[in-house]
């Protein structure tokens, strides 16, 4: 038993962690008073910590040379702490008082997600008042896009498009030197001729309207809104869990922006995932089954539509750093309920995951950082097709466009879990004393014993395996397909058709879904597994 009054100190409270004391100085300047300490020991004074978060914004997008000068860049803004400070930094880095200048044309898309959030509809509109705003005073041209838009979608966001490159056709190093050149070649002090390019675009796509705020006071667009809405509504209504209300909130939202940057004609994306949302994404999706794709989830750059590239440069922020920087500097938010606002500790997984890594954190101050940096170190197999090893375009995901995961070897933890599923859910009739069925009509195939099919199994049949694992999680937990979105269905039976029959046989093989072992009906009484012999049931006399 444990004594108090023993010698190695018995059981005193734990050590609190050390405070800034008055006579602590800034661990950059050493010379003034520190204001916030981001780790134990890393105590920064006002100038020091902004001098820091302004350098790494600009570090981690010279780093990896995602973006070329003179390339449009999308920011998906959603009013949250992480994506307003993102435009902060964007906003400083065109000013033409910054040092090394950031050569990109910038543009912002909001997306309001008020119809699944409980917001009522005057509620949603004081909300994009302040957005609104907010986005006027950036000085950037700005797409404010509703949810609901997703129905009028085409079928072709379902589809990766032709990776072209982004920049020029040289190399990355050699446009920046071309854009410095061109800079000393200026003379007068003027700017440049690519920054005028820049500033003569800028000014143009301001003096635009953004789409979508134009004729919403029409008494037709409120009704077509109205409809919109309702199905919307209807969508999420269907889905039985909150995680996977939750997963298929952020594919519509994903798809809306993506056509927003095709239509607009934006190579790059910009995200505002921080550090730590990141870590949280990175163990939910692990739970989710989406381990397969963690790398272009989590990653800087998500290269898997092709075209449009997301970019995350807010990854190597925590949310404390982001909250301090706000806080100090003034940076606008708004707030807006979420799917998951008010709800219970455990409701979703997402939830459960983020309270037990914001847990750990309280007492680990390194945990988060320890999950960021593991997923850091995942990388991702090629995926695109190479004509000159013969390589062929992997099939691809109907909804989230990551490679499938489902045509595993035998004997792998999926195929055993989905066996399992396949067993769980077959129903073998009872063998009455006259070898006929439980019930009456069950010799002309209408008992219970012999219609053993859910309403809508087929269909839900036929749209499984165009799906990676973590996507049927979501397709499993909604009851009715037909409320998903037009171009959703049109695809599918677009990718039904482009097989064939020899083909969509093929993709809807045993093999190809991870049943390559599933169960199939024998003889009354008998179970019969592929590649097994038939094995008799036990009956108890």
């Amino acid at each position: 038993m444990c004594q108090a009054q023993e010698e190695y100190g018995g059981c005193d409270q734990p050590q609190r962690r050390p405070r800034v004391s008055c006579a602590q100085k800034c661990m950059k300047c050493k010379e003034a008073s520190p204001v916030l300490v981001i780790r134990v020991g890393d105590a920064f004074c006002k100038a020091c910590f902004r001098e820091y978060f302004v350098h790494k914004f600009r570090a981690m997008l010279g780093k990896n040379r995602a973006i070329y000068p003179g390339e449009k860049v999308l920011l998906a803004l959603s009013g949250g702490p992480a994506s307003s400070s993102m435009l902060r930094q964007v906003q400083e880095g065109l000013s033409r008082e910054t040092a090394k200048k950031l050569r990109f044309i910038p543009g912002i898309i909001y997306v309001d997600e008020g119809a699944v959030c409980g917001q009522s509809l005057a509620e949603r509109e004081e909300t994009l008042l302040q957005m609104e705003t907010i986005l006027q005073a950036s000085g950037f041209p700005y797409h404010l896009a509703h949810l609901e838009e997703v129905f009028d979608l085409p079928s072709s966001i379902l589809q990766r498009a032709p990776h072209s490159p982004a920049g020029p056709e040289n190399s990355y190093k050699e446009a920046v030197e071309g854009f410095i050149r061109q800079q000393r070649r200026e003379e007068g002090g003027g700017p440049s001729l690519p920054e005028r390019r820049i500033q003569e675009k800028l000014a143009e796509l301001s003096m635009r309207e953004a789409p979508g705020t134009e004729g919403l006071a029409a008494p037709g667009a409120r009704l077509l809104g109205a409809v919109r809405t309702e199905q919307l509504v209807r969508l999420f209504g269907s889905v039985k869990t909150l995680t996977a209300k939750e997963e298929l909130l952020q594919t519509l939202r994903n798809h809306l922006i993506l056509h927003t940057a095709r239509a607009q004609g934006y190579s790059k994306v910009m995200m505002g995932d921080s550090c730590t949302r990141l870590a949280v994404k990175l163990l939910t999706n692990l739970s989710l089954g989406r381990g397969a794709s963690l790398a272009v989830d989590t990653g800087f750059s998500d290269d898997r539509h092709g075209d449009v590239v997301v970019v995350r440069p807010m990854r190597e922020y925590s949310a404390k750093e982001i909250a301090f920087y706000n806080h100090l500097f003034g940076v606008p938010t708004v707030f807006a309920p979420a799917l998951d606002t008010k709800a219970l500790e455990k409701a979703s997984i997402h939830r459960v995951i983020e309270r037990f890594l914001f847990g750990l954190q309280a007492e680990f101050p390194s945990t988060v950082s320890t999950v960021y940096r593991t997923g850091e170190k995942l990388s991702t197999a090629p995926g695109d097709a190479d004509p000159a090893t013969g390589a062929a375009e992997p099939q691809r995901c109907l909804l989230c466009l990551c490679a499938l995961d489902t045509n595993v070897e035998d004997g792998s933890a999926l195929q055993a879990i989905l066996v399992s599923e396949q067993l769980s859910q077959q129903r073998l009739p009872a063998v009455s004393p006259a070898g006929r069925g439980c019930c009456p009509g069950a010799e002309e195939q209408r008992g219970c014993c012999m219609n053993t099919t859910a309403p809508g199994a087929d269909a839900r049949a036929d749209f499984l395996p165009l799906l990676c694992y973590g996507c049927r999680l979501t397709i499993k937990d909604t009851t009715c397909l037909e409320s998903l979105p037009l171009y959703v269905r049109s695809e599918a039976e677009r990718r039904k058709c482009r097989y064939g029959e020899g083909g969509w046989a093929g993709a809807m093989s045993p093999r190809s879904c991870g049943l390559h072992h599933c169960l199939s009906p024998g003889r009354a009484g008998t179970q019969t597994l592929h590649g097994s012999q038939p094995r008799r049931r036990q009956t108890r006399r």
